[in-house]
């Protein structure tokens, strides 16, 4: 995903100038009130702890459809003041935003005609089918009448997500606003790419007073009184279109949440710390799916993700194929849907090429942007057969496999061919268009690939744990050729990974480092950086084992391991700056990845490590949420760690990351051939006294299982069986 800036350094010593380049995300100033966010499919809503849009600073506020802004601000007054705060919660499944206001002193002609805690409100908002859904009740608790004015202030701009991001645009379209009626209001936007999009706002009951951007209700409120206001904002209805009733909405989208995660594997544990964490991160990926006509696949995050991303898409389905396989395959199906067949600079397509992101706003439509369909993405490719491979193994899904097989031919055509353009066997990176993104792995920053001295990498970049997907990918995609019978392809492909190995092992190793390099560049010169990298490069298999305990050994010493996770960026390296997005920040994906790379490797003494600094972080979170990132610095005895201002929470590959550490420590695998799971060499953390898993599937059979640990052993209790399924511990060593 894109936070790229545009620098040039100067001749002056050690100064930069910097230039803001249209993707990346500025932060000028704190938020005055912490942001809650709600979606449903391709719609979000972000709202300040209020309830309220665009009322306090600092948040990227408003009603989203479709990467457009419907709703820039929706405040509620009483008697022209702000009411005051009591709390705020999201519901435990996300499903809805629950605000508890009471009123200020309210004074008239100098006299208080209301004293302040008087009148209990309550705004409750859900979203539902492209709608904003809010009940605002309100009570008095006075032991006399309560008479105020409750007025919402709302408006609309249409903005494009880049917009909001900060963009500016010499030119935008029509916008306009009138009444429809008592209770209703319209706004519209005739934009530049030729559509009309519009934001509807229905009250009820019917307004005391009605304009185009406020509806204010006199209300009379008895001793101990009560009333109900229902406001409904949807987005691009038709003009038939009448809300759901405010609580057979709620229920309707209630249950829908619940039967889309029906046949998913629950899990329990001893800690109940830890428990919260897992339900809030289930509650997030959940929150984040989202219903395409491939499947339903999980948005990035939430604000500036909320759209199908290839390479967040297909590591979040990794990390929960173990938990629901189903997520995979409408990842798979929707990437090989767009998979790109034609070649087109701008939005750096070739053949074969797996999406990076789709957007569909109006700068998108008028390629303002190139990420209407957008291909830069240089491990999205070997990323989409990799996960092709371990969904077949995970699944036996020999059927999808099929649907599936041309487009994993085409990819490992770009593998090598367009993504291989000087043919050394690398798969290398240079963007097609000055438009797009400089760098094109998931460390996208523009400063992310540097040397030692701090010059950064140029030309065709072959990054370090690309080579280790590729390597992975042609391996797996060898096993599905031999279940396609398609012995010879088979045999090619399991050559071409070894080859790939060796090679690596050759232009990547540092002695003088005891790792990995992070890149090479463009004249076959290794960057010489300790990055965590490496520490994919224990994940996809391409490192042989005594190399592993090096680099694990590596990552766990102080100038990376940082007691609440794992840096990007060694501290002592040219460009460490544990405050940047790339360059020494902590990404609880990559430490994932990095958890089921010790955990094949057998390093589960460094595994337990590491699992347990997450589970400590994100104790301190806001809502027992991993973030997307947070601050690399170094842990302190009584302190949490340090939040990253601009990090998308929920973001759905680190709402994952509890389900991947754990599976990494139970060291799962699936044989659907044999109908078997096995725990290879499982440990616990310390933390974790027990762990029970109901509905583990595997094709049509499924198991509850208890693991129970006894120092650093574990105990394995099957609690039930449907069907027949063989469960087993293998210890090796």
């Amino acid at each position: 995903m894109s936070a790229e800036t545009v620098t040039q350094i100067v001749t002056a010593r050690a100064v930069e100038t910097v230039s803001e380049s249209p993707f990346y995300i500025p932060m000028t100033g704190p938020a005055a009130r912490p942001r809650r966010s709600l979606k449903h499919d391709d719609t979000f809503i972000v709202l300040d702890s209020h309830g309220d849009i665009g009322a306090s600073v600092g948040g990227p506020d408003g009603l989203f459809n479709a990467d457009t802004r419907y709703l820039a601000r929706l405040e509620l007054v009483l008697d022209e003041m702000q009411p005051l705060l009591l709390g705020s919660n999201l519901r435990d499944d996300n499903s809805a935003l629950t605000v508890d206001l009471t009123n200020p002193d309210v004074y008239r002609q100098g006299r208080i005609v209301l004293q302040k805690d008087m009148l209990h409100i309550v705004r409750t908002i859900f979203l539902w089918r492209g709608t904003a859904y809010q009940r605002i009740g309100l009570e008095n608790h006075g032991d006399r009448p309560a008479s105020i004015d409750l007025t919402l202030l709302f408006d609309s701009d249409f903005a494009d997500l880049f917009e909001v991001r900060g963009e500016k645009r010499p030119r935008r379209g029509i916008g306009s606003s009138r009444l429809l009626g008592p209770a209703d209001v319209l706004f519209e936007y005739h934009g530049l790419d030729g559509k009309t999009r519009s934001t509807a706002l229905h009250f009820d009951p019917r307004p005391t007073r009605l304009g185009v951007n406020a509806a204010t209700w006199h209300l009379d409120l008895a001793p101990h009184g009560i009333s109900s206001l229902f406001v409904a904002v949807s987005c691009n209805k038709p003009a038939t279109f009448r809300p759901a009733r405010f609580f057979r909405g709620l229920l309707a989208h209630r249950r829908e949440m619940r039967r889309s995660t029906a046949g998913a594997t629950s899990i329990e544990t001893s800690n109940n710390i830890f428990n919260e964490v897992l339900c809030q991160s289930m509650a997030d990926l959940n929150m984040l799916m989202t219903d395409t006509p491939q499947g339903r696949y999980p948005y990035a995050g939430i604000p500036w993700y909320s759209t199908t991303f290839g390479r967040d898409g297909i590591i979040t389905a990794l990390q929960m194929l173990w938990i629901d396989p189903r997520i995979a395959r409408g990842v798979l199906r929707r990437l090989a849907y767009y998979q790109a067949r034609t070649f087109d600079p701008l939005a750096d397509a070739q053949p074969g090429k797996i999406l990076h992101e789709m957007r569909s706003g109006e700068m998108a439509d008028l390629r303002e942007v190139p990420f209407a369909q957008y291909y830069g993405s240089v491990d999205a490719t070997p990323l989409f057969v990799l996960l092709a491979g371990l969904y077949v193994e995970r699944t036996g899904d020999e059927e999808t496999l099929g649907e599936l097989w041309p487009s994993i031919e085409a990819a490992l055509g770009w593998i090598d061919g367009a993504g291989d353009p000087d043919g050394d066997g690398f798969v290398e990176y240079r963007r097609a268009s000055e438009h797009g993104l400089a760098n094109q792995g998931w460390k996208d920053s523009y400063d992310a690939i540097f040397h030692a001295d701090g010059r950064l990498a140029e030309g065709q970049i072959a990054l370090a744990e690309v080579q280790g997907y590729v390597f992975a990918a042609k391996q797996l995609a060898a096993r599905c050729a031999l279940r396609m019978r398609l012995m010879e392809k088979a045999a090619q492909l399991a050559t071409e990974a070894q080859t790939l190995a060796t090679r690596f092992e050759q232009a990547f190793w540092c002695d003088e480092l005891g790792t990995y390099a992070l890149a090479l560049d463009g004249a076959k010169q290794p960057c010489r950086v300790r990055t965590s990298n490496a520490g994919q490069l224990l994940f996809s298999g391409i490192v042989p084992a005594d190399r592993a305990r090096q680099v694990a050994a590596d990552l766990m010493r102080p100038h990376l391991f940082t007691g609440w996770g794992i840096r990007t960026v060694a501290q002592g390296e040219a460009r460490y700056n544990p405050m940047s997005y790339h360059n020494g920040s902590i990404w609880p994906h990559d430490n994932a990845l990095i958890a089921l790379g010790l955990g094949r490797y057998g390093l589960k003494d460094s595994l337990a490590h590491l699992f347990k600094a997450l589970f400590d972080a994100a104790t301190y979170m806001d809502l027992r949420r991993l973030p997307e990132l947070f601050c690399g610095f170094r842990r302190e005895q009584g302190r949490g760690p340090t939040l990253y201002p601009v990090a998308c929470a929920p973001q759905a590959w680190a709402s994952a990351t509890p389900f991947t550490l754990l599976e990494a420590a139970l060291g799962l695998e699936f044989d659907a051939g044999r109908g078997e799971i096995r725990l290879r060499n499982p440990r616990l953390p310390a933390f974790l006294n027990e762990v029970v898993l109901r509905e583990l599937r595997l094709g049509p059979s499924s198991v509850d299982l208890r693991v129970s640990r006894h120092g650093d052993e574990v105990s394995l209790e099957v609690l039930r069986t449907r069907g027949r399924i063989q469960v087993s511990i293998v210890l090796a060593h």
